[in-house]
């Protein structure tokens, strides 16, 4: 932990976060215990691609790491990316949609047995610190953190209400909080003052994306090999130039 002393931090819509949910919680994390943050892009159970990005972060317990979910499924050792969250108290993490289909029962995952599962629904649907927020999905900002159900954070992707359509509500968003996310798989990672978007799909061959909070750069690594096919179009190449249009 860090030994910095504690900063005021002015008020944030992210601390007045109340998912409806007796169940899903918001965590808050005080950033002052930790010398840096990471913000880690969904893993889908690439073990061995998480190992070569935390070489290249120099990853210390001083560290926080915070994954936007979907941490399972898909890639080979879904078991061995929960183990590694499981064992250090600084890596936590939000629910993704793959999680809360496992939760659910309407997904299945090998190697994941029901302390597994119990596990994922400890996770929260929302983490947060400062003026920053991370969800899988995303958040509309036409109306209020508070009203936005778990669906809402987890799946958020077109302000359409459709799958891959723009506009697309991280290349509209223009007011804080900051949220990172995953869920949408990206060309490449996404960020403007508003929103960080960090899935660049490491289990269909693409990089397992970070975000170093203290230096405000991207840290991504290429994975030692694909696990899964992914059709083009549901690729996204941001726009973070479409935040300026109305």
């Amino acid at each position: 932990m860090s030994d910095r002393p504690t900063r005021h931090r002015p008020h944030s819509e992210a601390a007045d976060l109340d998912v409806r949910t007796q169940i899903a919680s918001h965590r808050r994390v005080d950033p002052d215990n930790w010398k840096n943050i990471y913000v880690i892009g969904d893993v889908h159970g690439c073990r061995a691609t998480l190992e070569r990005l935390l070489d290249q972060i120099s990853f210390d317990p001083t560290d926080l790491l915070v994954f936007v979910g979907d941490l399972v499924r898909k890639g080979p050792d879904s078991a061995g990316v929960l183990d590694f969250v499981r064992i250090h108290d600084n890596a936590i993490s939000v629910r993704g949609n793959n999680e809360q289909g496992l939760i659910d029962g309407t997904k299945s995952a090998p190697g994941l047995d029901g302390d597994d599962i119990a596990y994922l629904e400890s996770f929260p649907v929302a983490i947060s610190w400062d003026d920053r927020l991370v969800v899988h999905g995303g958040v509309d900002h036409r109306k209020p953190l508070g009203d936005h159900d778990i669906d809402d954070l987890l799946s958020m992707r077109s302000l359409t209400g459709g799958g891959y359509e723009r506009p697309y509500w991280f290349e509209r968003r223009r007011q804080t909080p900051r949220v990172f996310f995953g869920h949408t798989v990206l060309a490449e990672p996404f960020a403007t003052p508003w929103a960080v978007g960090l899935d660049t799909g490491c289990v269909y061959g693409g990089s397992l994306t970070a975000y170093d909070c203290a230096n405000e750069e991207f840290i991504a690594v290429a994975p030692p090999e694909t696990h899964k096919e992914r059709s083009d179009d549901s690729i996204v190449a941001p726009r973070p130039e479409l935040v300026h249009e109305r």
